[in-house]
């Protein structure tokens, strides 16, 4: 399962002392790099396609959260996405903001209080960090769809095998 998560005051999710960690990245952008345009607010607020490998072979679903911990009022979850299945290593481009995207998975609330990606929407001023991060987790925690960020964190909680992560400007 993959989750993506991004707000403040939620506990942070952790994987589990493994010393495992899952390579993620985009061919939209490389780590520490601009984000594009399209993938913001003032452009056409698509998500980027992201790619993960070296998950433990353990792995039954994977979680991937979004998140600026730069925003003005605390961290802002950009996207949750959770329930992929284990054999699921990529997304594409432009996944729709529906309920069960056909990429799979489950679509969570975001901070802009609607289901899948929001891109990075910064006011004026210094750039910010945006963190993609990608949970491999050891069971199907079979969340419905439209949860928060916080019950994702709640039901990842003791599953995390390994996470990796990616972080963008914009």
């Amino acid at each position: 399962m993959i989750a993506l998560v991004c707000a403040a005051g939620w506990f942070s999710v952790k994987a589990a002392d493994t010393g495992k960690s899952i390579q993620l990245s985009s061919p939209s952008f490389d780590e520490g790099q601009d984000i594009p345009p399209v993938h913001a607010c003032d452009g056409r607020n698509i998500s980027p396609a992201l790619k993960w490998s070296g998950a433990p072979k353990e792995t039954r679903s994977y979680a991937l959260i979004c998140e600026d911990p730069d925003a003005p009022g605390g961290t802002w979850v950009h996207w949750v996405l959770y329930g992929l299945p284990a054999g699921v290593t990529e997304l594409p481009e432009n996944v729709p903001p529906v309920e069960t995207p056909t990429v799979g998975g489950v679509h969570g609330i975001n901070s802009f209080n609607h289901l899948g990606y929001g891109g990075p929407c910064p006011p004026p001023g210094k750039p910010h960090h945006y963190y993609f991060r990608i949970y491999a987790l050891d069971a199907d925690i079979g969340l419905k769809p439209k949860v928060s960020r916080a019950d994702l964190d709640k039901a990842m909680k003791g599953h995390i095998l390994a996470e990796g992560k990616l972080m963008g400007t914009y």
